[in-house]
């Protein structure tokens, strides 16, 4: 890679991981910082690094001007090769973590895969893999590493819970971190629709082909034809159709937050912080993301 010309790369990164409102975060961050043209999420530093350097800065040749350019893409959150190749190319970056009640992401995520025809089994057969459930949660080695890589005061971690609690102390404080003005969202609705996954996909060898189809014309860069064949219904086609999701099954949401609760402890210790709302085995966070169908895999 040719790393030594001088190139516009983000300043900050919001890493994820997925579910956790990024797609809130980019619709209210755009217009307001430099983020990658007609697209949320490049996978750059993931499935697309083999395009080289030159394939990423290509996103962001609009951003001459802007005072801060950063991206939104939370599946580099649980990747240690993302945070290994972020820390090679932009050892500077600061880095945004969201994190959500983990039981709520995971029932959240897992109908996002379904959705996407990567799993098939119900939620309580996906979810009693037990190295694969620690493997999606473990929040804290995680948000441990990322410190560790890129030092502890930069990266700030966010609460979904704050979201709903107060959504512009919220921003603000991610806007104060990234170092732009303050953005008054008084106008705009923090909870843009509840449960936007609402339906399975009507085959899995669609979505998977419908999938595979999107993430072609990604790493092409063809974003224009993606949202030409979102609009023309394409992608609905191809991802829902079928039974609607059920609610997350009470004994299943106990198994797991009985589970979970090592991680969350351990997460409170690294955060010095209060999180007994996600060891509550009744508590429910709403979902917050837009319509959009989002690449998180």
């Amino acid at each position: 890679m040719d790393t030594a010309r001088s190139i516009r790369l983000p300043d900050f990164i919001a890493v994820g991981p997925p579910r956790t409102a990024t797609t809130w975060l980019n619709r209210v961050l755009r217009r307001r910082v430099g983020l990658p043209l007609n697209v949320k999420e490049t996978h750059f530093f993931s499935r697309n690094y083999r395009r080289g350097l030159t394939w990423y800065e290509g996103h962001f040749r609009h951003c001459a001007n802007e005072p801060v350019v950063g991206e939104i893409c939370p599946a580099y959150f649980l990747k240690v090769q993302s945070r290994e190749r972020i820390s090679m190319h932009i050892p500077r970056c600061r880095i945004v973590i969201t994190l959500r009640d983990p039981v709520e992401r995971l029932y959240s995520f897992y109908k996002l895969r379904r959705r996407s025809g990567l799993v098939e089994a119900g939620f309580a057969d996906f979810s009693s893999d037990t190295a694969q459930v620690l493997s999606f949660s473990s929040y804290a080695n995680h948000v441990r590493d990322w410190q560790t890589k890129f030092g502890g005061q930069n990266v700030l971690v966010v609460i979904n819970d704050d979201l709903e609690e107060d959504s512009q102390a919220y921003l603000d404080n991610i806007t104060d971190f990234i170092g732009i003005g303050r953005i008054d969202i008084g106008a705009e609705r923090a909870r843009d629709k509840i449960n936007t996954i609402e339906v399975s996909p009507r085959s899995a060898r669609l979505a998977r082909t419908g999938r595979q189809l999107r993430n072609w014309l990604g790493s092409r860069r063809m974003y224009r034809t993606r949202r030409w064949l979102d609009k023309a219904g394409v992608w609905r086609f191809c991802f829902e159709g079928g039974p609607a999701f059920s609610p997350l099954d009470p004994s299943v949401k106990r198994r797991l937050r009985d589970l979970l609760r090592p991680e969350i402890d351990s997460l409170e210790d690294l955060l010095e912080r209060d999180l007994s709302r996600w060891k509550n085995a009744t508590s429910q966070s709403p979902e917050l993301a837009t319509p959009e169908i989002t690449e998180s895999q």
